[in-house]
């Protein structure tokens, strides 16, 4: 059960809640706007469908509907907040994210497993590609682990990539995460996280607004993105590309008035063009934690840990003269061998020894086709 502290919503109360919630036709807009005009949802079940119909705020269709609520579906969503561990609130409750009230359409109502008070702690979303190459995916769990160990709590979407990574960093740095998911709070999608979901029950909280049994319907992700961004101070977007869902995210945080960053990467990169394109219209270009720390300011109400911010390691692994040289002529875009050979002049052999030496001790890494870059920031001796 949900703890008593801070109730204002009681079951009796939260009954005609989600029977209103639960009706056909009542959507985000309607529901709040029939709060502001009429009242309660027990007020506004006690209003005839002409009164609801006269003030313009339904049409008749939708309005007769609520003459036949469906208790039976209500039933089914109380009896699932009385397991352990599961709530569900209202916007009218205390508990409920101050920021998500702030934005044109919050859910009335928020499903939440898990730690219910993660909700009312300073978040930063944390989002990008389904599909993140290798430096995407170290990016994000290296900043998601960092702003967590400073007190944030990393907010993202459970899907595949990007999302996993950013929890996955959360949970390694000690911290908390939220995952805000696009089904009712009785799925697990998609199914190859479940055991991830089970552990952010553990160290943080599954969000949805969509009642139970609400399945993995593809118009619904759009819409979960708006409270990602919604209860965050800001939004980081690590890789993406141009036509990506993350991209609807950093949209909403900018109509939402709150901060967007975004990590730049190789021109050559089809992942970072969906950053890229954020950086050209405004958003804040960061490199490691401390330009998002520095940038929220004074949006961050406590302390930050005194810590390095999060950026690829460095290596003390002294270099000799041709690991010294071949450093010297890979940059942070990939490079063929072929490539390295004429830039070098050493043979193929010589370079495939040295690159495996830089590459053991972390100065280069392989890129897919059998190609070469710097990791890092690393300049060598």
């Amino acid at each position: 059960m949900r703890p008593e502290k801070g109730i204002s919503v009681s079951e009796d109360e939260l009954a005609y809640w989600l029977a209103l919630l639960l009706t056909p036709g009542i959507g985000t807009r309607r529901f709040q706007a029939l709060l502001k005009h009429v009242g309660t949802p027990r007020e506004i079940f006690k209003s005839t469908p002409k009164q609801l119909n006269g003030a313009k705020i339904l049409p008749k269709s939708v309005a007769s509907r609520l003459t036949t609520p469906d208790w039976a579906q209500v039933e089914k969503q109380l009896s699932w907040q009385q397991q352990h561990g599961n709530h569900i609130i209202s916007c009218a409750d205390p508990l409920y994210p101050a920021l998500l009230k702030e934005i044109a359409d919050p859910p009335p109502l928020l499903f939440i497993q898990g730690n219910v008070e993660m909700l009312t702690r300073q978040q930063i979303a944390v989002v990008g590609s389904r599909n993140p190459g290798p430096d995407g995916r170290e990016n994000t769990n290296a900043f998601a682990r960092d702003l967590a160990r400073r007190g944030y709590v990393i907010t993202s979407g459970l899907a595949l990539g990007v999302d996993t990574a950013a929890h996955r960093g959360a949970l390694r740095g000690d911290g908390a995460t939220i995952a805000v998911m696009g089904t009712g709070p009785d799925y697990r999608y998609p199914n190859s996280n479940r055991s991830l979901a089970d552990e952010i029950v553990q160290n943080g909280a599954l969000v949805s607004e969509f009642p139970l049994g609400t399945p993995p319907l593809a118009e619904n992700f759009p819409r979960r993105n708006r409270i990602i961004s919604g209860m965050s101070l800001g939004v980081v977007v690590t890789e993406a590309a141009l036509r990506s869902g993350s991209l609807i995210t950093a949209r909403s945080a900018l109509e939402q008035g709150r901060e967007v960053f975004a990590i730049p990467g190789s021109i050559h990169n089809p992942l970072a063009r969906g950053c890229h394109a954020l950086l050209r219209d405004g958003a804040k270009l960061v490199e490691n934690t401390q330009d998002i720390i520095e940038e929220l300011g004074a949006l961050s109400s406590f302390e930050q840990a005194d810590q390095p911010p999060a950026i690829l390691p460095l290596f003390a692994k002294p270099l000799d003269h041709k690991e010294q040289v071949v450093l010297g002529a890979l940059g942070f875009d990939p490079s063929s061998i072929d490539t390295l050979v004429e830039r070098t002049e050493l043979t193929a052999e010589e370079l495939s020894a040295i690159l495996l030496v830089l590459e053991l001790h972390n100065y280069v890494k392989t890129t897919p086709g059998g190609h070469y870059a710097r990791n890092g920031s690393n300049t060598g001796n």
